[in-house]
């Protein structure tokens, strides 16, 4: 941010610069007579004095008189406004000032007011607190509901803006655009047939699928309208792109190498027919068959193991296999055996790997079990411990070992390895804690993974070997962040259509962005430009904590010390940042129809504006607002208006381009029932009284 330069004095100003210049004419007016008085007269002594306080007289009384009603009145009423203001942005908000001079009377009726005030709102909320009570719980359900969903769904209303989506929407996603209440569907996923097909859902809930592109993926979408809704529809998603992938890449092959293979054995079925006619007898069409069977043979035996890498290739691109994390298997396998310690102790660096996370778990388990049954796990004393027999007294070690492109799972325990006829006995047995029983080998077969066993060179111990697929992907799991606050708004179906002319919607229905930048320089005309660039967005009059924008910038110049003490940036913070254009195409796309909004726009607007992206949809300007409708306050820099309307910066806030957006929109909200007090309820008047205070506006201040 940077000072606005005046443009003529504020109200107040005037008006003291107006008591000053009465005062200060009166009084040379007074010193000019009385001297022209003394002079013509000529009296002396008390009459003299007399004289010259009777010139003086009016000036004084002018000056003195101006003193006791700026202290006593204007200063009184100044506060009053301030505190008026406040009490009608924020009811519940603290303000035990009592009035000051002349208008000391009112304390106690203004207190009475406001505790009144406050009463009646304490009463409706205590009356409304039952039914709260129950919305809350049912809004906490579904919310823990859409934070577990696997499947990303969407509910867009009849004008296919976005009331609900989830986590996993957010996930599925990841990127711009991304989905946010209030958004157009159309902008996320802009497919014709999309729009076509929500236009022609059936009323009765019938579901309609279709394939969509979106970017480098193929979706697929289930839409179907909401029964006895107001044109609202559910869109479901799917990444069908792999699945489509294999059935143009390895089933088709798979499926043109069955024909050929069918060839092939029938080529070879015919000729050894013939050769049976034929008998012993040479002859050249012996010779030719005998050839046909020569080559149809390697060829078949190609045929063969090729139609067997696709098929371990089938294997490892099943559904079914997910990558895993082997911290988080050990663990899970350690609570299937023991739920009560840890028997498995993880070895070397983990990693990744691919498969169905359950049947590898009942797969290991059921070995575990056969291995003590068959006494191959041999008893050894834990530290600290008696000597015990069995799973219960047993350790192991698990490792992943990195091969080329599958990862070994390596098991390790003391006693004897496992000889090959004993596992492939234990591979015929079912696996009865899985659906429909598999064997051990049909689960392996699912992984397109075999299993061995080999002991180790101490002799003292043996080990199980699983190679599984390995999966494109390093470092461990993120970690699981809080719930988001906000993935559905109801309310936002009964805001009016989009399509409507922004100028005479109403204030409270609009989507508004609040913005606010950090720069390398105040002379912004001079070469100085954006360092950092934070927005959030407010829908249905409430701001979306989460869906935010927050991106530092390279400036390609070095940032002034003068500004790093401000906002505490330094050129190393910003050295790996992309550049302004490419931040500011995902700020254009971020901000899809909304009207922005920031504290002090002329500023913040010159900073972004002429870099090759165009912002051309309105802008609103806390700062003129607040000085429109409070002329006589002074103060309105973000600071002042944030303690006037009891606005808090969080710690470590003031001055970071997010942290100053989140508080103008808070201020927005603040200004808004004071606007629509005045009937100020469109975007249209709020333009036309925001541009009468630019002439008139005083802040000096971000």
């Amino acid at each position: 941010m940077t000072r606005r330069k005046r443009r003529g004095l504020p109200k107040r100003q005037r008006l003291v610069g107006l008591w000053l210049l009465l005062s200060g004419v009166s009084l040379a007016g007074g010193t000019l007579f009385a001297a022209w008085l003394d002079s013509r007269l000529g009296v002396g002594g008390w009459e003299r004095a007399a004289l010259w306080l009777g010139c003086f007289s009016g000036g004084a009384t002018i000056l003195l008189l101006g003193l006791a009603l700026e202290r006593m009145l204007f200063t009184p009423l100044r506060h009053l406004q301030a505190q008026l203001a406040r009490l009608v942005a924020s009811p519940d908000a603290h303000d035990e000032r009592p009035p000051e001079g002349w208008l000391t009377g009112l304390g106690p009726d203004l207190a009475r007011v406001r505790e009144g005030w406050r009463a009646d709102r304490a009463r409706l909320a205590g009356a409304r607190d039952e039914g709260a009570r129950e919305a809350a719980g049912t809004r906490q359900r579904l919310e823990a509901l859409l934070q577990t969903l696997h499947t990303p769904l969407l509910l867009c209303d009849r004008h296919r803006r976005i009331l609900l989506f989830n986590a996993a929407a957010e996930r599925f996603f990841d990127g711009d655009p991304a989905p946010g209440l209030g958004k157009r569907l159309d902008a996320l996923l802009p497919a014709a047939s999309l729009q076509s097909t929500l236009d022609r859902l059936p009323d009765d809930g019938t579901p309609r699928e279709l394939l969509i592109p979106c970017g480098e993926r193929w979706l697929k979408a289930a839409l179907r309208r909401v029964v006895q809704s107001d044109g609202e529809s559910l869109v479901t998603l799917q990444d069908a792109t792999h699945a489509w992938r294999t059935e143009m890449g390895v089933r088709a092959e798979l499926a043109a190498g069955l024909g050929d293979l069918r060839r092939r054995a029938a080529s070879l079925t015919g000729a050894a027919d013939a050769l049976k006619a034929l008998g012993t007898a040479e002859s050249p069409l012996r010779q030719r068959l005998a050839g046909a069977i020569d080559e149809d043979g390697p060829a078949l035996g190609e045929s063969i193991a090729r139609l067997g890498h696709l098929v371990d290739d089938m294997q490892r691109e099943g559904e079914q296999l997910s990558p895993i994390w082997s911290n988080d298997f050990w663990q899970a396998l350690d609570e299937r055996l023991d739920p009560e310690r840890r028997l498995i102790t993880p070895l070397g660096m983990p990693s990744w790997f691919k498969g169905d996370a359950p049947a590898l778990i009942a797969l290991i388990d059921s070995l575990l079990h056969y291995l003590e049954t068959h006494r191959h796990l041999a008893s050894r004393q834990p530290a600290g411990g008696p000597e015990t027999g069995g799973l219960d007294g047993e350790r192991f070690e698990g490792e992943i070992t990195l091969g080329n492109k599958q990862v070994y799972l390596d098991l390790t325990w003391y006693g004897r390895a496992i000889p090959d006829g004993e596992l492939a006995r234990w591979q015929r047995l079912p696996l009865d804690s899985l659906p429909l029983a598999p064997t051990a080998a049909e689960v392996l077969r699912q992984h397109a993974s075999e299993v061995w066993s080999l002991a180790d060179d101490d002799g003292k111990r043996a080990r199980l070997r699983l190679p599984l697929p390995a999966v494109a992907r390093v470092g461990p799991p993120p970690r699981a962040v809080p719930p988001r606050p906000e993935f559905h708004d109801f309310g936002i179906a009964g805001l009016p259509s989009p399509d409507e002319p922004r100028a005479g919607l109403a204030l409270r229905s609009l989507e508004i962005v609040a913005f606010d930048t950090e720069t390398t320089g105040l002379a912004l005309r001079q070469g100085d430009t954006v360092v950092s660039l934070g927005a959030c967005r407010i829908v249905n009059a409430r701001v979306l904590a989460d869906e935010t924008f927050a991106q530092r910038v390279n400036p390609g110049r070095p940032i002034s010390p003068e500004s790093t003490a401000i906002h505490g940036i330094t050129d190393a913070d910003v050295s790996d940042a992309p550049p302004l254009d490419e931040v500011l195409t995902g700020f254009r796309d971020y901000l899809g129809d909304a009207v922005l909004l920031a504290h002090n726009a002329s500023f913040d607007m010159l900073a972004i504006s002429h870099r090759g992206v165009e912002f051309t949809m309105p802008v609103l300007d806390t700062l003129l607002i607040s000085r429109a409708l409070d002329e006589a306050l002074d103060g309105h820099d973000l600071d002042s208006l944030a303690a006037r309307y009891a606005i808090a910066f969080p710690p470590g806030t003031r001055h970071t381009a997010l942290g100053d957006a989140r508080v103008t929109a808070a201020l927005w909200l603040s200004l808004l029932p004071r606007l629509e007090a005045r009937g100020i309820d469109t975007l249209e008047a709020l333009l036309v009284l925001q541009a009468n205070a630019i002439d008139t506006e005083d802040a000096t201040a971000p």
